[in-house]
């Protein structure tokens, strides 16, 4: 049998590629990836040339079936997303299961990942932190989301495009209170950019433009003020009443 490699690449920078990652890429039988055209700007620039065959959320189900197949046949399949690291906030998941399932070898090749870019670099605790990926496009469901992150104190780190990225701030800030976050904008790229400071204070000073990584400070209040989970007996016990009692003051004549 073969092997699935998850290959990591650049997220801006191309010196960032390892020299492993490029070794991999030049010896595999083809190479699946999100988008064959930023893929084979990558290959171009360092002289590659490989089959390659599209990997994407809307055919990864299908897809992964296909690759597995040729995986068990005897094919080394390099899998890349546009950048960074393959399946995270990126399709490759489902394909990595399906191997691990059926006992094929996966081997991951490390390399750039935004989170952890801007975490190293934002001043923000890194002891414990929750990589939460993109929010919901609808307020709604992102303030539901954000909601129960409240309590964690942890730092958490979102994903966001240009064009959500001031009505995200204004959920987090609304949801999570007025905490220190930093912002990273086109991280390794020309206009690197990172803000840091309470989230009223970046708000202002985002520019509409590329690709966002916000890092927010976790939840720093007393432990009885953090939001809990409303159950029967988180209930009961705030109260300082049995079940008896509850229910001989509600339906007792």
């Amino acid at each position: 049998m073969g092997t699935l490699f998850l290959v990591a690449t650049p997220i801006g920078n191309l010196g960032d590629i390892s020299s492993r990652a490029l070794e991999t890429l030049r010896v595999v039988d083809a190479i699946a990836c999100e988008d064959t055209r930023q893929t084979v700007k990558l290959l171009t620039h360092f002289g590659l040339h490989k089959p390659l065959t599209s990997y994407h959320d809307f055919n990864e189900r299908e897809k992964a079936l296909e690759l597995a197949g040729r995986i068990e046949g005897g094919e080394n399949i390099a899998l890349v997303s546009d950048a960074g690291t393959p399946a995270i906030s990126d399709p490759g998941f489902r394909l990595v299961r399906l191997c691990r399932e059926r006992g094929l070898p996966v081997v991951s090749i490390p390399g750039a990942n935004a989170a952890i870019t801007a975490l190293s670099a934002s001043g923000l605790p890194s002891d414990q932190f929750l990589f939460v990926g993109f929010l919901p496009p609808r307020k709604s469901a992102r303030c539901e989301h954000l909601e129960t992150l409240r309590a964690f104190r942890g730092t958490l780190i979102f994903y966001e495009g240009p064009h959500r990225i001031q009505a995200a701030l204004a959920d987090i800030q609304e949801v999570l209170g007025d905490r220190e976050a930093c912002i990273g904008r086109e991280l390794t790229k020309l206009h690197e950019e990172y803000l840091f400071g309470k989230l009223s204070e970046v708000r202002p000073r985002i520019k509409e433009l590329g690709e966002f990584v916000i890092v927010v400070g976790g939840f720093i209040g007393p432990e009885d003020t953090a939001p809990r989970e409303l159950t029967r007996e988180s209930v009961l016990k705030t109260l300082g009443i049995s079940r008896n009692q509850l229910y001989d003051l509600f339906f007792k004549k």
